[in-house]
This record gives structure tokens, C-alpha cells and sequence, in this order.
């Protein structure tokens, strides 16, 4: 546990800011590198939120009753730069901080959230914890599945930068939703509350 970090997922703070990671531009739009973006675009059209470009927050922002929304505009690898901007600005610490993106790691249509760690290579993760100086904010890992273990003849890098395939992306929509869902959990606290829907979720 890193200097600061506070013990367990079930303590009482709350969620203020919530990042979504992809890439911008269309031609990025529907890629699974961008499945953080989905996230956050699902959650403001759920609760009437507008996101607008700020520039001196490097993203395209919108601001709920109780939490902040970001995507950040200057591409995954300086994910950062946006995320410690408006966490500088608005005196949010990084146990505050919430961060959805894809995640390998995770078969297509599964959905899970932590609190610290490392990255597993993830550049978006690797900047913000860096610009943040801490990685103990909390993630929300969407799974896309991983090249090999679907068994496709790519390598990661052009993996992540192609959209899903039909069904994968039903399933990705489908735990998008779930964790949308659960989102108002995260903002009111406690985070042990949103972590346990988010991991109890009933298949249909």
C-alpha cells in the first residue's frame, strides 16, 4: 500500500471525478481502446450531463450534482495531463478519482473495479498515475478480452485500435451498462458498495 493509501475498498469516501481513457477522433470512436469513453458518454446522456472541450483541462468536461466528468483530448499517453489538471484544480485526491478503460485482462462482457495497482502496460493508466505522483485512485476495468486468448493472429497494439467484433461488442455494451448503473454507488459512497453491485451482477 503506498504512502497515503487508506486500508480496504469499504471506507466512506466518495467518488469526484470520474475519467473516462480512449482516443479522440473518428476514426478512433469505435475502437476498444476507447471503451473508457463509452463509459463516461453512456453515464452523462443517463444523467442529463453536457460535456464540453476546456482547454485548460484538456478534455471535454461536464460537472454532475456531486462529481466531475472527463476525456481527456490529448490522445491515451498523456491521459494525465488532463486528469491532474482538473485534480489540482478542484483539490481532488487520487482515492477521489475513478478511471474507466479497456482492459485485456478481462474476457469481453466482464466488468471490474479496484483501487490502486499497477498499469499492466495500459499508457493512459501509466500517465495519470505519474502526473498524479500516486496510483491509488480506483479503476474501472472493461473487458475486451485479449488477442491470444480469442484466439486472433494480432498483436495487442492493433488489437485495441479495431472495434469489436459484433457479439464482443453486445457484450461490452451490455457491462457498460451495468457499470453505468453503478456509477451513483461510487459517487455517494461507500466504494464497498459500488465495488459489491458492480461484482454481483446477474447474467440475463
Amino acid at each position: 500500500m503506498g504512502p497515503g493509501a487508506l486500508p480496504g475498498p469499504f471506507y466512506s469516501m466518495t467518488i469526484k471525478l470520474i475519467v473516462g481513457l480512449g482516443n479522440v477522433g473518428r476514426e478512433y470512436e469505435d475502437t476498444r481502446h476507447n471503451a473508457g469513453f463509452w463509459l463516461v458518454d453512456a453515464y452523462a446522456r443517463a444523467s442529463g450531463i453536457a460535456l464540453r472541450q476546456e482547454k485548460h483541462f484538456f478534455g471535454s468536461v461536464g460537472k454532475g450534482a456531486a462529481v466531475w466528468l472527463v476525456k481527456p483530448s490529448t490522445f491515451m499517453n498523456r491521459s494525465g495531463q488532463s486528469v491532474a489538471a482538473l485534480a489540482t484544480f478542484y483539490k481532488i485526491l487520487p482515492a477521489e478519482i475513478l478511471v474507466a478503460h479497456d482492459e485485456l485482462d478481462l474476457p469481453p462482457g466482464a466488468v471490474k473495479m479496484k483501487q490502486g495497482g499497477g498499469h499492466a502496460g495500459h499508457n493512459g493508466l501509466k500517465d495519470i498515475a505519474a502526473r498524479l505522483g500516486s496510483p491509488d485512485f480506483w479503476r474501472i476495468r472493461i473487458g475486451i478480452g485479449h488477442p491470444r486468448e480469442l484466439s486472433l493472429e494480432q498483436d495487442v497494439a492493433d488489437f485495441v485500435l479495431h472495434r469489436p467484433s459484433k457479439d464482443h461488442q453486445v457484450l461490452i455494451d451490455e457491462a457498460i451498462a451495468h457499470a453505468r448503473d453503478v456509477l451513483p454507488y461510487a459517487i455517494e459512497g461507500p466504494m464497498g458498495v459500488a465495488t459489491m453491485k458492480l461484482h454481483t451482477r446477474k447474467k440475463a
